[in-house]
């Protein structure tokens, strides 16, 4: 006789075993119609489950995360079905939930088509209005192997082929498609109304590059239409944002195969690039940080030390040289540790802060790379704070609120944060890291912040806190981190002298604000839409002259706005000055000076916004002051 425990705490009982969905059906005929899956205990399971002992449950529809991710994975398995119903000859192999949406993959003789994709997403809608029963069945591995192999399907029996003997797989099944998951999955395609298949792209087996490449069907699923008009035009949006596109439009930077990974910032780009970087180093300054400069190779000894070479290598660009082996860095944090080591140390010398523009390489695999928010080498704005125990929590509270503040002063107000713990391969011993988890969870309550929490996904050497900023869409990126590293100090023989006159292990905060540069830039971009802020715009305004008569008055105005130190371009030429605003116009510059007859003779300027504003004739003096004021606030321009 099961008890049944529901989350608000009532209770129901059965004299028999009951699965899911007659217990929701218990409970209402909404509930039932919407139930999509069950938490058992906190574990996901199907409707069709079968409870015969005492549980805690929750009955999961589409209004819980859990519940849109379970309509995503069904509606990849959805696709799989159509896909093998209109082109039999493709091989199914791994269809997860991604952000958003869900894919799978195919091998498949011929490239996938626009065409094709309609075509399965039709088929897909037919399948859905036909509510097909969705049944999960459990077969022996070898069993389920030798089936997969008999209907050609290869890399499926590959898959369970690896399942260890002896045991069990869960293959779920809808009309004539049977495909391997542990599910769970809703009760019949019927539940499965708003999705959409975005695109292809390749993929390779198992994400190896030596291995066969497959085809990649991207589509997303959400629990409302609404839902997903609204994220289809989110990412209309984004593509106008990309900042590769604006990248180019704006003359910023570019990319090459000559240098995969890498970018070749031209002088516009650049001049936002040192906006960032002196913004950044006034923050060094003021917040007590000692900017450093380490070298860029380092020997494999000192990688060793720290456990990058035997946990970090696959990512790590190497070299040769005079038979030594030595290692691009990849990091910061060695290099400042060797600084410290330089001198002894004084309790009274902590905490020391190191900050560092430090320039890093990672070998990131070429089909990951992406502009420059996923590049090969990179900057970042880096710091490493050498502290007692006693000060872990002061220092992580005021980083807090100076993340806040950096985050501010760019336009970034709604902040997310994650604390990342110990992941499964990792160094140092478990009492060492949950000093160092206890650490930060104090720091944060300290700072009045609410958080989440990242169960496996701290970094090898020490769990972080992770400031995840929200753009003008929506869009969520993780930039700032602040991380404990009790290991690496003490690998590298880093020492200070205590109180008590003995030498003790200092520990280490890693800290970042923007994190790379070069992706934060590539933010910057696409929240602004390329319409940066007038302190970071790379050029600030433009003088224009409407006839020849004017250029040399134009010439004086643009160097006059330059000596008061904005970044000014003067356009001389022989066009019409609709055309002059408009080419401007698209080059998001945030003013536009107008100089005629008129302005000419009373000694003004007609000054413009690049929102096309018309603010009037004005002062040199009064424009001057207009634009240091908005530096001083940084503030945006309409």
């Amino acid at each position: 006789m099961p008890v049944i425990t529901l989350p608000d705490g009532s209770r129901r009982e059965f004299d028999h075993p009951v699965t899911i969905a007659e217990i929701a059906q218990s409970i209402g005929p909404g509930l039932a119609k919407a139930a999509l899956a069950g938490k058992v205990d906190g574990r996901l399971v199907d409707t069709s489950h079968l409870v015969d002992t005492d549980v805690a449950l929750g009955i999961v529809t589409d209004k819980d995360p859990e519940g849109v991710d379970i309509i995503r994975h069904s509606t990849a398995h959805l696709l799989a079905y159509a896909v093998k119903e209109l082109f039999p000859e493709a091989q199914v192999t791994i269809g997860p939930v991604v952000e958003n949406g869900f894919y799978y993959d195919f091998a498949f003789k011929r490239p996938f088509t626009p065409e094709d994709l309609a075509a399965i997403e039709k088929r897909m809608a037919e399948l859905a209005k036909k509510d097909i029963p969705v049944t999960r069945e459990v077969w022996e591995r070898d069993q389920a192997t030798a089936f997969f192999k008999s209907i050609g399907e290869h890399y499926k029996a590959e898959l369970i082929a690896a399942i260890p003997a002896g045991e069990t797989v869960s293959l779920y099944r809808e009309g004539d498609f049977i495909d391997l998951c542990r599910g769970p999955h809703v009760p019949s395609t019927g539940k499965l109304k708003v999705f959409k298949l975005m695109k292809v792209a390749g993929a390779y087996w198992r994400g190896d590059h030596r291995n066969e490449q497959l085809q990649r069907i991207y589509g997303t699923a959400w629990a409302r239409k609404d839902e997903q008009d609204a994220y289809l035009t989110m990412l209309e949006e984004a593509e106008k944002r990309d900042h590769r596109r604006l990248g180019r439009q704006l003359d910023l930077f570019h990319l090459q195969d000559e240098a995969p990974g890498m970018v070749f910032w031209h002088p516009k780009g650049w001049a936002v690039w040192q906006q960032v970087e002196q913004y950044m180093r006034r923050v060094y300054q003021d917040n007590g940080y000692l900017e450093v400069k380490c070298p860029q190779i380092v020997d494999r000894t000192l990688w060793e030390k720290t456990g990058h070479w035997q946990n970090y290598r696959e990512n790590m660009f190497t070299t040769e040289s005079e038979k030594r082996d030595y290692a691009i860095k990849p990091m910061n944090c060695p290099g400042h540790i060797q600084v410290f080591n330089t001198g002894l140390r004084s309790y009274r010398d902590l905490p020391l802060r190191y900050g560092e523009f430090g320039s890093c390489h990672r070998n990131e695999p070429s089909g990951a790379l992406h502009g420059i928010m996923r590049v090969r080498g990179f900057t970042q704005d880096d710091g490493h704070i050498f502290c007692t125990e006693d000060q872990i929590q002061s220092e992580v509270t005021a980083f807090n609120a100076l993340v806040r503040k950096v985050y501010a002063d760019f336009g970034f107000h709604d902040i997310v944060v994650k604390l990342a713990l110990r992941p499964e391969k990792r160094i140092g011993e478990d009492e060492v890291w949950d000093k160092a988890e206890t650490a930060l969870r104090e720091g944060l309550k300290a700072s009045g912040l609410a958080w989440d929490e990242l169960p496996g996904e701290g970094a090898f050497y020490g769990p972080k806190i992770e400031f995840h900023i929200k753009d003008a869409i929506g869009r969520s990126w993780q930039c700032g981190t602040i991380q404990v590293n009790f290991s690496m100090p003490k690998r590298l023989d880093a020492e200070y002298v205590g109180e008590d006159n003995a030498r003790h292990t200092p520990v280490m905060l890693h800290r970042a604000i923007l994190g790379s540069l070069e992706r934060f830039i590539g933010i910057l971009l696409e929240n602004y839409a390329g319409a940066l802020p007038l302190w970071l715009a790379p050029v600030q305004a433009v003088v224009l002259n409407i006839s020849e008569k004017q250029a040399g008055y134009a010439e004086n105005v643009a160097k006059t706005l330059r000596a008061a130190g904005f970044r000014t371009e003067c356009d001389l030429r022989n066009e019409k000055i609709t055309y002059k605003i408009r080419e401007h116009s698209l080059h998001r510059l945030p003013y536009q000076i107008v100089v005629g007859d008129k302005e000419m003779a009373a000694d003004l300027v007609a000054v413009r916004t690049r929102g096309g504003q018309d603010l009037g004739q004005m002062t040199l003096e009064m424009l001057i002051g207009r634009l240091q004021q908005e530096v001083a606030a940084r503030s945006g321009t309409a």
